[in-house]
C-alpha cells in the first residue's frame, strides 16, 4: 500500500487496487485563508474510487474541490451531511456522484477494501452557518493494510476501542491559525495516540499549507514546526513506531500489518 500527502488532511491511500482520496481540498484561496506551502495538487489527485469526508468543516468538506472529481466517484460522508449541506446534494447530481452516508461502526466496501466509519472527538458543524450538528468521523480502510486517517479529532478515552488495531495512522497534529481550539491534535498529543493506537508506522497532516491572509508573522512556528515537532515527540514516547514526515506531494510504502 502507499500514502501520498498532498497538504492539508488531503491524502490518497492506494491499497489492493483501489485510491481512497481523503478531504479533498484542492484550492490556492478559499474563505480568510490561503496556501503558502505546496503547489496546489495536479488533476490526478483527483481520481479515486473513493472519497472520504470525516466532517462538515470547509476546510475539509470543500464543494468546488468535490467537483472535481470523476463522475461515478463514491463520495463517504457523516449521516445528516446532505440535510446539513444541501448544496451537496446538487452538486453530487451535476457531476454524478454517488453519495453514501456513515455513522460510526458502518462499513463500506470498495473493490476490495473495506472502509470502516470510526468516531471522531470534534464539532462537525457546517460553521458558522446553521445548526446541524453532525458528528464528525475518522475511518480504517482496511486492505493489505489497515490505515486510519483520522480527520479532525481531539483525544477521546476509548480511542483504541473505537478506532481498533491499525498499521498505519494518518494523524492530524496542527492547523491552519495560530490557535488550535477545543477538540484538535497538536504534535503532543498526536504522539500521545501513537501510544495508544500502537500502529506501525505514521504521518502526520493537517500543518504547514493554509494560513490567514494576513496573518503570516503571527505564530509563524505554529506553521512551520509542528511536523517535526511530532517526529520528536513521537521518538519519546513511541519510538517503536516509524514516522514518516512528508512534503506536499510525496508519498510512502509503510509496513503492511504483522
Amino acid at each position: 500500500m502507499e500514502v501520498t500527502w498532498w497538504g492539508h488532511a488531503t491524502c490518497t491511500i492506494e491499497d489492493s487496487g483501489v485510491r481512497v482520496l481523503t478531504d479533498p481540498l484542492f484550492a490556492r484561496r478559499f474563505a480568510h485563508l490561503r496556501r503558502r506551502r505546496g503547489d496546489v495538487p495536479p488533476p490526478e489527485a483527483a481520481a479515486a474510487d473513493a472519497v472520504l469526508i470525516s466532517h462538515l468543516h470547509s476546510d475539509h468538506l470543500h464543494l468546488p474541490s468535490l467537483a472535481r472529481l470523476a463522475p461515478g466517484s463514491l463520495l463517504v460522508v457523516p449521516r445528516g451531511a446532505v440535510a446539513a449541506v444541501p448544496r451537496l446534494r446538487m452538486l453530487g447530481r451535476a457531476h454524478g456522484l454517488r453519495i453514501r452516508e456513515v455513522a460510526a461502526g458502518d462499513v463500506v466496501r470498495v473493490g476490495e477494501v473495506l472502509v470502516r466509519a470510526v468516531p471522531a472527538l470534534h464539532d462537525g458543524r457546517r460553521l458558522p452557518f446553521g445548526p446541524h450538528r453532525v458528528p464528525a468521523l475518522g475511518y480504517v480502510v482496511e486492505g493489505e493494510a489497515r490505515t486510519y486517517f483520522a480527520g479532525d479529532t481531539g483525544l477521546f478515552d476509548d480511542m483504541a476501542d473505537a478506532v481498533g488495531p491499525v498499521d498505519v495512522a494518518l494523524l492530524p497534529v496542527g492547523g491552519w491559525g495560530p490557535n488550535l481550539g477545543h477538540h484538535h491534535l497538536d504534535a503532543v498529543r498526536a504522539a500521545q495516540v501513537l501510544t495508544m493506537l500502537e500502529p506501525r508506522s505514521a504521518v502526520p497532516v493537517h500543518y504547514g499549507t493554509y494560513w490567514p491572509i494576513g496573518m503570516d508573522g503571527i505564530r509563524p512556528h505554529e506553521f512551520h514546526a509542528p511536523g517535526d515537532e511530532f517526529v520528536r515527540q513521537a521518538a519519546r514516547v513511541a519510538p517503536e513506531v516509524a514516522v514518516h514526515r512528508l512534503g506536499h506531494g510525496e508519498h510512502v510504502r509503510p509496513e503492511a500489518r504483522r
